[in-house]
This record gives structure tokens, sequence and C-alpha cells, in this order.
């Protein structure tokens, strides 16, 4: 992957905001990149890598809420950009305030990713621990976002005053293969609150979206109501969903986790679609 430096980018207003965000990470002179693959940190830890080189560490969390395949992502993209790369085992599901899927799940899984990443962090004489939130991200609610201010972890690229569509921009201009990945979250995201997250449970749901994408889908959810899946797809792709050899294929998919009723969900895709 031939990338460009965010530097040499044509002068306007992109430009501007991809050197605040080169000046804000150059302050901290070391850092630790909280890296799941996404576009978001994946464009964070290319701007760290330019801003900061050779003292930066890329560290992704793995456990079963974080779908296999994201983690393959993380570590090639990793790799294209030259970061030290680490990858943590997370203990979220052996604590019953996470699994018991209360509102405020995203804070206490949030606290005990970003203390462990924290405390790497100073182990390894980092001067930062920064992840990827944008300023589109304040439009939702985010619970986790009061366990990074008590950590004191930064977010550079709401800092130097990012949406999420200039940071895909920005992806894309410096030549990030992840530019365009579609929106991604743990899986812990597809349960409704207060119905309890299992390993069996997230097992079922990650495969139902692995099924899909290999039908050709790209942005799909799988969301768990008991013996109840619901599917949200993209609203352009609900038509190729619904005819009768792909809705067949669906079927038999979750026939194969156990769901006695399968939804095709004719509002589509939705982030956060629990939080309101």
């Amino acid at each position: 992957m031939e990338l460009s430096k965010i530097r040499d980018l044509p002068a306007g207003e992109l430009r501007t905001k991809a050197v605040r965000l080169l000046e804000i990470i150059a302050e901290k002179e070391s850092v630790l990149v909280a890296f799941s693959g996404g576009v978001d940190s994946s464009v964070l830890l290319a701007a760290a890598v330019e801003a900061a080189p050779g003292r930066v560490l890329a560290v992704t969390a793995s456990s079963p809420i974080h779908p296999g395949f994201e983690l393959k992502i993380a570590r090639e993209t990793a790799e294209a950009l030259g970061a030290e790369h680490r990858v943590i085992k997370t203990t979220e599901m052996e604590e019953a305030v996470f699994t018991s899927n209360p509102t405020d799940r995203c804070y206490h899984c949030k606290k005990a990713l970003f203390t462990e990443m924290t405390n790497l962090a100073r182990s390894q004489g980092l001067g930062a621990v920064l992840e990827g939130s944008t300023v589109t991200d304040l439009s939702d609610f985010r619970p986790g976002e009061r366990a990074l201010a008590e950590l004191g972890v930064l977010s550079p690229l709401r800092q130097a005053d990012f949406t999420k569509p200039e940071v895909r921009a920005l992806g894309k201009a410096v030549g990030l293969s992840v530019w365009d990945r579609p929106q991604a979250a743990c899986l812990a995201s597809r349960f409704p609150y207060g119905v309890e997250i299992t390993a069996e449970a997230l097992g079922k749901v990650e495969r139902i979206e692995d099924g899909l994408r290999d039908l050709g889908f790209r942005q799909v959810r799988a969301r768990y109501h008991g013996d109840l899946l619901r599917i949200e797809l993209e609203k352009s792709d609900l038509e190729t969903a619904a005819r009768p050899e792909t809705r067949d294929k669906i079927v038999q998919m979750a026939r194969r986790e156990g769901f006695r009723f399968v939804t095709l969900d004719l509002q589509g895709f939705r982030s956060g679609v629990f939080n309101p």
C-alpha cells in the first residue's frame, strides 16, 4: 500500500485540519493509539506515525465481542503503516456489570479497556493514550466518553474538528485501503439493553454477519432478540435481500443458529439503534 504524507496534501480545509491533527499528536512526543482497524483509528494511527515516528504503539483489543475478521484487518493495516502493533486480550465477558448489559455498558467496558491501555502506555514510557472519536460521535449516546475523560484519554481527531466524512476523505487522500470500510461497533451493540450478553449468543451474531458479508452485503447488523433475529442492511440492499434465493439463504443461516424467527428491518441500518 503506497501511502502519501499528510503534509503533502494540497492546500485546503482538509489539509489545514490534518496539519492541526499532526501538531496535536506531536505535542505528546510518544503515544499509544487504541487501534481497531476501522477508518477512524487507522487515520489516527497514520497521523501518529507521521507526527511521532518511532514513538507510536498501536494496541488492539481481542475478545468475543470483537469480530475475528477485524483483528486481521487491524494487523494488516498496522503493518502497512509501519507501526509497532500489539494485541491484548480483554476480559469484559467475565464481569457481570458488562454481561448484564445495562444502559451504561460501554462505560464499564471502556473504563476497563483504557485503564489497561493507560497502564501499558505508562510502563512503555509513552506520553499519552489516543483514541479515534470525531465530532460526529457527539451526536449519539456514548457513556464510554465518561471513562475516557476520567482516564485522560485524548481524542485528537475531535480536537482537530474532524467529522466522520472528513476522516474518510483524509484516509482516501493518503491512500489507506480501509478509508471506505463500513461503520463498525462491538458485537455487544447487537443486544437490546437489559438482554444478557453470552459467548454463545455473540458467536451466533458473528456467524450470521459473516454469512451476510459472504452474500455480498457490506453494512450489516444481526440484532439479537432472543429467538428472533432482526437483520439491518443498507436501504439500497433491502430489495436484493428480499429476493427468494437470497431470502432463503438468510433464513437457512438463521435456522442453523437456532433462531425461530428472522426479520428484515425495513428501516435499514441505523447506528446506535437501541440508544433512543
